[in-house]
């Protein structure tokens, strides 16, 4: 089965940052948010990110840093083979995982 292979930076201000690698089954059309929640679902169940619209509608909640660029986690297809870093974005008060404060 075709997968991809995210990197995420998880932790929180008390307890510091980490970087883990986790391997998503990929499937055509599937977004970045679709693969964290599927990690979420099956693999860390402490994964904290967060969403609303789930369709680009500029909520902004579900930004965060994707391979260095800042953009939407929903809108962010994911491609089959793919390595992808996502981080919280740099510069806003971090709460817990990818979940920062909104602007």
């Amino acid at each position: 089965m075709p997968e991809i292979t995210m990197y995420i930076v998880q932790g929180s201000p008390d307890s510091g940052q980490v970087e883990r690698e986790y391997q998503v089954p990929y499937r055509d059309g599937m977004s970045l948010l679709d693969a964290l929640l599927w990690i979420r679902e099956n693999r860390d169940p402490t994964l904290s990110v967060r969403y609303s619209c789930r369709s680009a509608n500029a909520c902004k909640e579900c930004s965060a840093s994707i391979d260095g660029k800042v953009g939407y986690l929903c809108n962010t297809k994911a491609h089959e083979g793919a390595e992808v870093h996502v981080r919280p974005i740099p510069g806003r008060q971090w709460i817990k995982d990818l979940v920062t404060e909104l602007d």
